[in-house]
């Protein structure tokens, strides 16, 4: 009988390991920009925004969609077509 049990907790270890590792395997992707990145970026986009706060976090949406964003504070939406095309719903640019 302790055989079996010393079996099944084996082979229960070993299923609970592979399945965390599927699991720890999927949650990761390459291509999320790294967030300072972004961070950044915004920071020079926003830096003349009236309210840079909502500025700062919807270059962030942006940035992390497209893994760019225009240089300068305003204009310069050739650079990144992603970003560029990005509309509210409303019709109206999302990106500033």
């Amino acid at each position: 009988m302790k055989p079996v049990l010393a079996i099944l907790l084996l082979v229960s270890m070993f299923l609970s390991f592979s399945f965390l590792q599927f699991t720890m395997a999927e949650s990761t992707t390459g291509d999320a920009p790294i967030p300072s990145f972004c961070d950044s970026k915004c920071g020079v986009r926003c830096a003349n925004a009236g309210v840079k706060d909502r500025c700062i976090r919807y270059c962030g949406v942006c940035c992390q969609q497209c893994n760019c964003v225009p240089s300068g504070t305003y204009g310069n939406k050739s650079e990144c077509p992603c970003y560029r095309d990005k509309l509210n719903s409303k019709g109206n640019p999302k990106c500033p």
